[in-house]
């Protein structure tokens, strides 16, 4: 394979934390590699170097000649003024542009930056790196703030590309499927595997049992030697003087502790009673754009939910109409006297920088019940959201974003809910945190609702779907998103199959038996050019609209002249599609 970068000698520091020391990588053609350590271990800061955005203190980058490379960022940082197809003006034809943009479901080219959703903003950011055709591309979360069909074509657009990819995620199901090889950073120290995400789990655990089995083994040496050091007299001679040096060096390796991340977080949540909440009838709309329309639903004890869906089909809004924060434009929630939320909210995460993570803990409770009698101080329980005492004492301001994440979803399950409501907890969250967090919401004594668009989240916790498809239509399903996924897939096929079947007969039964198939006139073969040119163009419009609609920033004003026009696209639309087909048959 031909050598695309080569990286010898890496060193980087935060002031006096050594990030990581003399680190050697190379990424060849053809290599699709994922970088995955715990939040804070340095996995953007890597990629910030790589690209070229960031110094080393030591070391040294050797690229191919010529090769090409595009960085996608955690966060963009488009220029709010700017229209989306400005976007592209430094390296892209405008026309091969809207092409990548449309497959991103961005159709309003003419759009300022800043009026977008953070969706939008990380489709049209994806588009700029994938329309350069890079060598090497480097991505840093792209699956955060997509959506469930957005996240599945770039999964399928990287398996068919050949394209070389480094790139940082907490999608496993992504993960899994796209990589063939894992670079694992852990406790400063680097493990290359060549395999994908599965293999990566079983030759992690094969590496930590033999690292395990060697520290069992120095450990009776130690207290061996420990039992020697204890009893023997000032020592003198050259032997004993080596054996003394030796046993040092073993205290420092037992001193060494191996963390297979298996965290096991538990904690009391408080009495719920049979009656959780009954959604009666809830309708709420903005202008023409429907959210619900007459939704009755009952919620039963225990039940763990997911919420699923495009960005704009109003999730969260659902959300915040059963928490009372947004007030429904007719029906009612009656929720139960003993349920007490716990909100974890993409607007939650907001922290003075200046305190110390153990003080913004405390503020909340000095200790945390539980259960059987048992409690965790503050900084106890800190840890088992992976807060070692030495970082508990950093300010806030210092801590990465997935650690910034780490402490909000702390600060909502010290307060012991029975009923979990997070809406988006996986974004940032670092693989071992969303382990122990599956775990705990398996373990979980209450109900859960979670909006989601982690796949593999969400067939670990969930059993029950609400699947929000947009303009007030929801689909109550009974299974987790791989039980929807398959159902959904069978169902388009058997109605891509009546169909068929039906114009098949249609066919037939319009024809005379012996009736050869009627050749198109020249005005009939113009007509049919011109309606594939129009459909487009309405297929566009309509698309337009609709993002519009699911912005969320458009006026009063704005929505009904985008509805009028909906309700005229709709029936035209039809019309010119069904002429199409009647002379693409002919």
């Amino acid at each position: 394979m031909v050598s695309y970068l080569q990286i010898e000698g890496l060193t980087k520091r935060f002031g006096a934390d050594l990030m990581y020391e003399n680190v050697d990588i190379e990424i060849s053609q053809g290599q699709k590699i994922a970088i995955i350590a715990k939040n804070g271990a340095g996995k953007t800061t890597l990629l910030n170097i790589i690209a070229g955005v960031e110094p080393m203190d030591a070391g040294k980058i050797t690229t191919k000649r010529d090769l090409r490379v595009s960085y996608l960022k955690q966060l963009p940082d488009f220029s709010p003024e700017i229209t989306v197809l400005e976007t592209f003006s430094e390296f892209s034809n405008e026309q091969k542009a809207k092409q990548i943009l449309t497959k991103f479901n961005i159709t309003r080219f003419d759009q300022p930056m800043g009026t977008l959703s953070g969706g939008q903003v990380k489709r049209v950011a994806l588009a700029n790196v994938l329309v350069q055709e890079p060598d090497l591309l480097i991505l840093d979360e792209p699956t955060n703030h997509l959506d469930l069909e957005m996240t599945e074509y770039l999964e399928n657009y990287l398996n068919r590309s050949n394209i070389t990819l480094l790139m940082v995620t907490h999608d496993r199901y992504f993960l899994d499927r796209v990589c063939n090889e894992i670079i694992e950073i852990d406790n400063k120290r680097f493990y290359r595997y060549r395999g994908n995400y599965s293999y990566y789990l079983e030759k992690r655990q094969e590496r930590i049992e033999q690292a395990n089995a060697e520290l069992a083994r120095a450990n009776n040496l130690f207290r061996k030697e420990l039992d020697w050091m204890r009893r023997q007299p000032q020592a003198r001679a050259t032997k004993a003087k080596s054996r003394i040096e030796d046993f040092y060096k073993l205290q420092e390796k037992v001193s060494q502790r191996v963390d297979n991340g298996q965290v096991r977080l538990e904690n009391k949540s408080t009495y719920i009673g049979s009656k959780i909440f009954e959604a009666k009838y809830i309708s709420k709309a903005f202008g023409d754009l429907k959210i619900l329309d007459n939704f009755y639903y009952q919620f039963s004890r225990y039940e763990k939910m997911g919420i699923i869906g495009s960005n704009g089909t109003g999730k969260s809004t659902f959300i915040k109409l059963l928490l009372g924060i947004e007030k429904p434009d007719s029906g009612s929630f009656d929720i139960g006297e003993t349920v007490k939320f716990g909100y974890y909210s993409q607007e939650g995460l907001k922290f003075n920088d200046q305190m110390k993570v153990i003080d913004a803990v405390r503020e909340i409770a000095e200790e945390v019940d539980m259960g059987g009698g048992k409690k965790l101080s503050a900084s106890q329980f800190l840890q088992h959201f992976l807060f070692a005492p030495e970082t508990q004492h950093n300010y806030i301001y210092k801590l990465s974003g997935g650690e910034k994440r780490r402490l909000y979803l702390c600060t909502v399950l010290m307060r012991n809910p029975n009923f979990l409501v997070l809406d988006e907890p996986t974004n940032d969250l670092d693989i071992v945190t969303l382990n122990i967090l599956e775990d705990y919401l398996i373990n979980f004594k209450g109900c859960v609702i979670v909006v989601s668009h982690d796949r593999y989240f969400m067939d670990k916790v969930v059993d029950h779907l609400l699947v929000f498809k947009g303009n007030a239509e929801i689909k109550d399903f009974p299974g987790n998103y791989t039980d929807y996924r398959d159902w959904k897939t069978e169902q388009e096929n058997i109605a891509k199959k009546a169909t068929a079947n039906e114009n098949s007969n249609k066919t037939q039964n319009n024809k005379p038996r012996n009736e050869t198939k009627k050749k198109l006139t020249f005005a009939e073969k113009r007509e049919l050019e011109a309606l594939e040119v129009e459909i487009a163009q309405l297929e566009e419009e309509k698309k337009a609209l609709e993002d519009g609609f699911a912005s969320g920033t458009l006026d009063m004003e704005a929505l009904q002249k985008n509805a009028k026009r909906m309700e005229e696209l709709i029936p035209l639309l039809d019309e010119k599609s069904m002429r199409w087909l009647t002379l693409s048959m002919s």
